[in-house]
C-alpha cells in the first residue's frame, strides 16, 4: 500500500465539518456545549438541521476513503487495507491536523461510515439503532453509544464467526465510549442535555 494513501486517508478525516458550520454561524463550537468539534455538540448547540449536515459529511469522510483509496491503487477494500485506512480516517477526526491536533469529535460519525463501506448491513444497523434512540430519548449521546455497542454485535451476527473485523469492531466502540465519558456521567447524574433541550450548567468539559 503506497504511504500516500495513509496520508490521504487521515487528511481526509480531518477536514472540521462542525468548526466550519459552526464559524458559518459565528460561533466556535469549541468554547459551546461540551466544546467537542462533533456531531452531538452541533445538534445540542445549532439544531437538528446542522447536526444531520455534519453526520453525513463526517461520515462521508470515513466512507469514501475506504471504499476508493483500495480500489485506487488495486488491493482489497477489506481487512486489512480497508481497515487500517478507515482507521486512520477515525484518527484524524478526533485528532485534526488542520486544528493542530486539537478540538477533534469523538469517532462516532466517520466510524459509522467506516463500516457502511466494510460492513454494509451491520453499519445500518449500527445507524437504525442510533436513529431511534435519538427519536425516543433526544439524548444524541446515549444514541451514539447504544450504536457502537450494537456494531460488533451485528458483524458477529452477520459474520456468525469472530473475524478481525469484528475484533477492530469491538475496539472501535471500546474507544467511543472511551471518548463519551464525560456524557456517560452526565446521563447517570440526569444532566446530559437533549436535543433542543435548555444548555445544561454541567457540560464544558466533555472535550
Amino acid at each position: 500500500m503506497p504511504l500516500w494513501t495513509y496520508g490521504a486517508a487521515y487528511l481526509a478525516g480531518s477536514f472540521p465539518t462542525a468548526y466550519l458550520v459552526g464559524k458559518a454561524n459565528g460561533v466556535d463550537l469549541r468554547t459551546v456545549g461540551s466544546g467537542n468539534l462533533g456531531a452531538t455538540n452541533v445538534f445540542r448547540t445549532l439544531g437538528w438541521k446542522w447536526g444531520l449536515l455534519v453526520y453525513l459529511v463526517d461520515g462521508l469522510k470515513g466512507l469514501l476513503p475506504t471504499l476508493l483509496l483500495p480500489t485506487a491503487v488495486g488491493v482489497a477494500r477489506g481487512w486489512p487495507w480497508g481497515v487500517i485506512l478507515g482507521v486512520l480516517t477515525i484518527v484524524g477526526h478526533v485528532k485534526p491536523i488542520f486544528l493542530m491536533g486539537k478540538g477533534g469529535g469523538k469517532g462516532v460519525a466517520t466510524a459509522s461510515g467506516v463500516f457502511f463501506a466494510l460492513a454494509p448491513v451491520a453499519g445500518l444497523c449500527a445507524v437504525a439503532a442510533f436513529a431511534v434512540v435519538v427519536a425516543i430519548t433526544r439524548y444524541v449521546s446515549l444514541a451514539s453509544l447504544v450504536g457502537a455497542a450494537v456494531l460488533p454485535v451485528a458483524i458477529f451476527v452477520q459474520m456468525r464467526e469472530v473475524t478481525p473485523l469484528m475484533l477492530v469492531s469491538v475496539a472501535i466502540s471500546a474507544f467511543v465510549f472511551w471518548t463519551h465519558r464525560d456524557n456517560i456521567g452526565r446521563l447517570l447524574r440526569g444532566e446530559e442535555r437533549r436535543v433542543g433541550g435548555p444548555p445544561s450548567t454541567a457540560e464544558g468539559s466533555g472535550r
